[in-house]
């Protein structure tokens, strides 16, 4: 019987938490906004770790470069909490990355409601038959 639950999947959970609340506590650079963590992948030998993120607040790429700019060069400082705060033999390197599938998501969406807004409009000019044309004439 396979694991349903890996021990990376754990570690990445695990540091998910546990950095949120780092990088909310500790990292007091002005650049950095509202960080949230969506996902921690961890390699397979826990020697890497890819942290994605996004930021409240901040939608122009400008922005978003320049947080992760920062939590990059933050990266080992981090390292070193979180080696405090878990108990593993080694805590893997960190890399954070923007997280662009919550954007994509809200664009989804979007565009969803759109197509479900014209269809509806375009069902309810169709369903009257008896409807008049409007005149474009004055």
């Amino acid at each position: 019987m396979a694991k349903e639950y890996s021990r990376t999947q754990r570690i990445g959970d695990q540091m998910q938490r546990e950095l949120a609340q780092l990088i909310r506590r500790e990292i007091k650079d002005p650049r950095v906004g509202l960080v949230t963590i969506t996902a921690v992948d961890v390699s397979r030998d826990v020697g890497h770790a890819k942290i994605f993120m996004t930021v409240m607040g901040q939608d122009n790429a400008e922005d978003i470069a320049q947080t992760i700019k920062v939590l990059n060069a933050a990266a080992g400082f981090l390292r070193m909490q979180l080696a405090r705060e878990m108990k593993l033999r080694s805590v893997p390197q960190l890399h954070f990355h923007y997280d662009e599938s919550v954007v994509r998501g809200a664009h989804l969406s979007a565009l969803i409601e759109r197509a479900v807004a014209q269809d509806n409009q375009h069902q309810d000019g169709s369903a009257s038959p008896d409807a008049k044309p409007e005149s474009t004439e004055e």
